[in-house]
């Protein structure tokens, strides 16, 4: 990322690549309760609740998560987690991981690059993300939507039998179910995320008001967690929404979006906006934090091995 210094040897591919998925699976084991009462103050109102579920009503983040803990029990705020890790290896690897090397050949090697060839290059490993790792969002968020209550039907029983009874009934098109919303929401996160960070995180650097550590890390991604929340969170609902649905609720995702607008108004695409700043701000500081230092790790271990060998 940025904020190294002309002396520094640029980690290879390899290691931002690992760093990076290794980084976003801790982020996400720390995280992963405030994502799971996202989702499911997002997917509220959607449809008609039934049985022990009736009576249940979420209000924020942490009604959402006491509520849970409650009627549930704490291991449902961990629903979803083999699927969301999996994901993260798939997909934080890709969209972080190969940022610099997109950016640079964008800017065939040049330094300092412009913020709209930075902007191009989050685009560009936040969708060729997203192709990739598809599969295990659609798993995740259905994982975290179920109720774990007696007299609600659980959709899926393990993480590899929900792989395979979504490509049963609902196709590779239902493994790829959202991929356009999804595309959509993880250019823009992807972007403004690393665009964010890269860009508060230089200009610390470039003023002199913290030196290149914890500290400075901590600020850059808690300012970035924050941008991209508001500027993300209207494409999450509707990722999220239409990912959830059962076949034929929703036409397209742009159908999903506009049954949103005219039956719970404009509100509705920020449903879950706490719980999301609390988890994409809480997470991008666990994330990078761990990433810079992983790196750092990593390139001090290949050092030494290199001067021993």
């Amino acid at each position: 990322m940025v904020g190294l210094k002309p002396s520094d040897v640029p980690p290879p591919l390899g290691v931002k690549v690992l760093s990076a998925g290794t980084a976003a699976c801790i982020a996400d084991l720390v995280t992963f309760p405030l994502d799971t009462a996202k989702v499911r103050l997002q997917i509220q109102g959607e449809k008609a609740v039934t049985g022990a579920a009736k009576g249940i009503r979420y209000r924020g983040v942490f009604g959402t998560i006491s509520t849970m803990v409650r009627t549930e029990g704490p291991r449902s705020l961990y629903n979803g987690l083999v699927a969301g890790l999996q994901r993260q290896m798939a997909f934080a690897s890709i969209r972080i991981g190969l940022y610099d090397n997109v950016k640079s050949f964008y800017t065939r090697g040049k330094d300092n690059p412009n913020v709209g060839i930075r902007i191009l290059a989050g685009c560009t490993t936040g969708a060729l993300a997203v192709s990739v790792a598809q599969p295990t969002d659609v798993v995740k968020v259905r994982f975290q939507a179920q109720m774990n209550l007696q007299g609600v039907g659980r959709r899926y029983s393990g993480t590899m039998k929900a792989y395979r009874q979504i490509f049963q009934h609902e196709g590779l098109r239902g493994l790829w179910k959202g991929t356009l919303p999804n595309i959509t929401r993880n250019a823009l996160v992807n972007c403004t995320e690393l665009v964010s960070y890269d860009l508060i995180k230089e200009a610390i650097l470039k003023h002199k008001l913290m030196s290149d550590t914890l500290p400075c890390h901590f600020v850059s991604a808690f300012g970035a967690g924050f941008i991209t929340t508001v500027i993300a969170s209207p494409v999450d609902v509707v990722k999220t929404r239409y990912m959830n649905s059962p076949p034929g609720q929703y036409h397209s995702s742009l159908n999903c979006a506009w049954t949103m607008m005219t039956k719970e108004g404009p509100t509705a695409f920020y449903k879950g906006f706490v719980p999301s700043f609390l988890r994409l701000g809480s997470w991008n500081v666990v994330m990078f934090v761990s990433f810079e230092q992983l790196k750092r790790a990593m390139m001090m271990s290949r050092s030494r091995i290199e001067a021993t060998s």
